[in-house]
C-alpha cells in the first residue's frame, strides 16, 4: 500500500470529511481521533479489544466497532489512518486498498494536524511520555490550554489526550496558533512525518534494531528529525541533550536554534541534582533560573522534568512560576508508578512498583533510583522482555542492567511483530543464563501465576518488589495488590 491524502486534502479542511481509524484504542490513535473530531470532521473507527479508552471515545461521541473485517468501513469515507501495528495485510486495509480509499499512517496524519499548531514534539530513546506529561502539566497550570497527545496515561492532566484552544491565549506567543505537545517516535523513521515548531531530543540509544541497522542509522533518523526544525527566522528551537544524544552528529547542519542541556557544565542550561533529597535546580549562565523538589526518583527524571521546564520557558511560561507544577507532578501511569503493598507470610509487607522500562539503560536508572530512594531490604525486579529481537540485540547490555536488584524474576519474552526465525534465536533462559553468569540471583519462571504465587510465598517484610516491562507484565504487580486486598 502506498500511503497518501486525497488531494487538496489538508488540516484546514477537516470539516465534515468522514475519517476511519484502524487501531483506535490506542493512546495516540485515540488521541488524534479526538483532535480531528473537534476540527468537524466524521470520525469513527475500529480497535481489536474493548478498553477504557475505546468507550471514553465512545462517551464522546465518537462509534468505535470491534470486528475488523472491512464491514464497519462506511459507504462514503474520505480517509484511512492506520496506527503503526498495523500490517499491510491487515482486513480493513485490503478492503480499504480494494475500494481505492486514500490511506496514511498515524504519524503522517498527525503531522498534518501539527502544521496548524505550535507543535512541541518530543523525541528520544527514553523519557517521552514523562517529559510530555509533565510540560502538559506545566502548561494547563499556567493557564496555556494546550492540546497534548501522551504515549501513556497521566491522571492528572485527564488521561492520554486534551483538545485545547486554537490559539495561545497567554504569554510571549498568544494569539498564536494553539500549542500541541506530543511524542515524536523513532521507529521505522516515523518521526519524519512530523511538523515541530519545537522539538526536544532526550537522548539517543541503540533500540528497534530489527528495523535500523546500527546506532549510526539511529543517529541519522535522529538527524532528519532535527532538520524539520524551521529555521531561527522562523522560531525553530531544538533542544537537544548535552551528553547521550550525540549532537556533534545530529546539530551541525541545522538552522533553527540549538540549545544543550545536562548535567555536564558547559550545557547551556546546566541541570543540578541532588539525589538524597530530589533537589533539581538549572543553571543559565551561571545564574540558577529556578531549584525545586522533584517528586519522581532518579537522575533520568530530573533530566525529563528538566527538559519540559526548559521547553515551557521557551514557550514564555515565567521560571517561578514553574516551580509550584514541578513540585505536584504525581507522575504516570506504569513509570516508577508505586501501586501499594501487600501482606507477606512473615507478618510485614512488601511494596509494589509497576515500571514500563524494556531497554537496559532505562531498568539500570530506574532500579538504581528506587534503590537510592526507597532503601529497601531486598530490591525484587520482575522483567518481561519485549520483543525477541531487542532482547538478543541487546543481551549482554541487559544483563550488566539489573546490578541494583537483589533477585530478578524472568517470565517469557513478549513479542508484536518478531517472526518466527526471530523468536527462535533467544528465549527468556538466555537472558537468566547471562545474569547467573553475571553473579546474579535470577531465574525463569514462565507463567505470571506461577511468578505471583512465588511472590506471595517468598517475599519479607521491607521487600520493594518492582514489576517492569512494556507487556502484560503489569498485571502481575495488579494481581499482587488485588490478592492482599481480598484477603485482608
Amino acid at each position: 500500500m502506498t500511503p497518501q491524502f486525497p488531494s487538496g486534502f489538508s488540516a484546514n479542511s477537516l470539516q465534515n470529511k468522514s475519517i476511519h481509524f484502524i487501531g483506535i484504542g490506542g493512546c495516540g490513535m485515540s488521541g488524534l481521533a479526538l483532535l480531528i473530531a473537534r476540527r468537524g470532521a466524521i470520525v469513527q473507527g475500529t480497535d481489536s479489544n474493548e478498553s477504557a479508552v475505546t468507550q471514553a471515545l465512545t462517551r464522546d461521541g465518537i462509534e468505535v466497532s470491534f470486528e475488523q473485517d472491512g464491514s464497519f468501513i462506511p459507504p462514503q469515507v474520505d480517509l484511512i489512518v492506520h496506527s503503526a501495528a498495523i500490517p499491510p495485510d491487515h482486513p480493513e486495509i485490503i478492503a480499504g486498498d480494494a475500494r481505492n480509499i486514500p490511506i496514511v499512517s498515524y504519524s503522517q496524519m498527525l503531522g498534518l494536524v501539527q502544521s496548524q499548531h505550535t507543535s512541541v514534539c518530543i523525541a528520544g530513546t527514553h523519557g517521552k511520555s514523562t517529559t510530555v506529561s509533565i510540560l502538559s502539566s506545566i502548561l494547563l497550570h499556567t493557564q496555556y490550554d494546550p492540546s497534548f497527545i501522551v504515549g501513556a496515561n497521566c491522571n492528572q492532566i485527564g488521561g492520554s489526550c486534551r483538545v485545547g484552544a486554537t490559539h495561545v491565549p497567554s504569554g510571549i506567543l498568544k494569539g498564536e496558533k494553539g500549542i500541541l505537545v506530543s511524542e515524536s517516535c523513532e521507529f521505522n523513521r516515523s518521526f519524519h512525518d512530523h511538523d515541530p515548531s519545537i522539538a526536544l531530543i532526550n537522548n539517543i540509544e541503540e533500540d528497534h534494531l530489527d528495523y535500523y541497522s546500527s546506532l549510526d542509522d539511529i543517529i541519522d533518523a535522529f538527524k532528519g528529525f532535527a532538520l524539520k526544525v524551521p529555521s531561527k527566522n522562523d522560531g525553530g528551537l531544538l533542544l537537544i541533550a548535552h551528553d547521550g544524544a550525540h549532537r556533534n552528529i545530529v546539530t551541525p547542519a541545522l538552522q533553527c536554534t540549538v540549545e544543550t542541556f545536562g548535567f555536564h557544565p558547559e550545557a547551556d542550561y546546566q541541570v543540578m541534582f541532588d539525589p538524597n533529597v530530589q533537589r533539581v535546580g538549572i543553571l543559565r549562565d551561571g545564574m540558577w533560573t529556578i531549584q525545586w523538589t522533584n517528586p519522581m526518583p532518579g537522575s533520568h527524571n530530573a533530566l525529563n522534568a528538566a527538559a519540559a521546564a526548559i521547553l515551557a520557558a521557551n514557550l514564555g511560561v515565567d521560571w517561578e512560576s514553574l516551580i509550584e507544577p514541578l513540585e505536584q507532578f504525581q507522575g504516570v501511569d506504569r513509570r516508577l508508578q508505586r501501586l501499594g503493598t501487600f501482606k507477606s507470610k512473615d507478618g510485614g509487607t512488601a511494596a509494589v512498583y509497576d515500571d514500563y522500562g524494556h531497554h537496559p539503560t532505562e531498568i539500570e536508572m530506574t532500579l538504581r533510583a528506587l534503590r537510592t530512594a526507597e532503601l529497601p531490604k531486598r530490591l525484587i525486579c520482575v522483567f518481561q522482555p519485549h520483543q525477541h529481537s531487542r532482547t538478543r540485540f541487546l543481551l549482554d547490555q541487559f544483563a550488566q542492567s539489573f546490578s541494583s536488584a537483589d533477585e530478578v524474576i524472568v517470565p517469557h519474552i513478549y513479542f508484536v511483530r518478531d517472526s518466527i526465525l526471530e523468536q527462535q534465536r533467544v528465549c527468556a533462559q538466555d537472558l537468566v543464563d547471562k545474569l547467573i553468569h553475571q553473579g546474579a540471583s535470577a531465574k525463569h519462571v514462565n507463567d505470571f501465576e506461577d511468578i505471583v504465587c512465588h511472590l506471595q510465598r517468598t517475599a519479607r517484610d521491607g521487600d520493594l518488589i518492582v514489576i517492569m516491562g512494556a507487556g502484560p507484565v503489569t498485571t502481575i504487580a495488579h494481581s499482587l495488590i488485588h490478592s492482599s486486598q481480598v484477603t485482608s
